[in-house]
């Protein structure tokens, strides 16, 4: 049973896709796709299946007011995004599920508890499932529809 705790910041970042014109939408599309990761078991970092049982996910900034959908725990970062993961981290690491934290800072990496397993952003977005594509209209439809 695995925590998976989300630097948001980090991985929305983590791709050139004019993100930076629309923090707190690209936020949005993020916290969408992770919302889909709860009750999965995707094949983890090396391999082996994370049953992801809970999803926390620290946003900061612009991005501070996004609504949280579904399944995902949004943690609003009331200034440093690294300090609030940091801090959330130990808490999580003192509970009874595995804890995967996703980022790609070498700086919030250290600050980590040791027990913590630490992946990278782009296992989160392959494991994630793909946004649903839109019509013109806005209407949602499957992939492929």
């Amino acid at each position: 049973m695995t925590t998976v705790l989300v630097d948001v910041a980090n991985v929305v970042g983590s791709r050139p896709d004019g993100w930076w014109r629309d923090r707190a939408g690209a936020t949005t599309r993020l916290l969408d796709r992770l919302a889909g990761l709860v009750g999965t078991a995707p094949a983890g970092p090396h391999g082996d299946p994370v049953p992801v049982v809970a999803l926390v996910a620290v946003v900061e900034g612009r991005a501070r007011d996004v609504p949280a959908p579904d399944g995902v725990r949004v943690v609003r970062a009331a200034a440093s995004g690294d300090d609030t993961l940091a801090a959330l981290a130990h808490d999580l690491a003192d509970g009874d599920d595995d804890l995967l934290v996703v980022t790609a800072d070498r700086g919030l990496r250290d600050r980590l508890p040791a027990t913590a397993r630490v992946t990278g952003p782009g296992w989160l977005l392959a494991a994630a499932p793909p946004p649903a594509a839109e019509d013109r209209r806005g209407n949602s439809r499957p992939p492929g529809a």
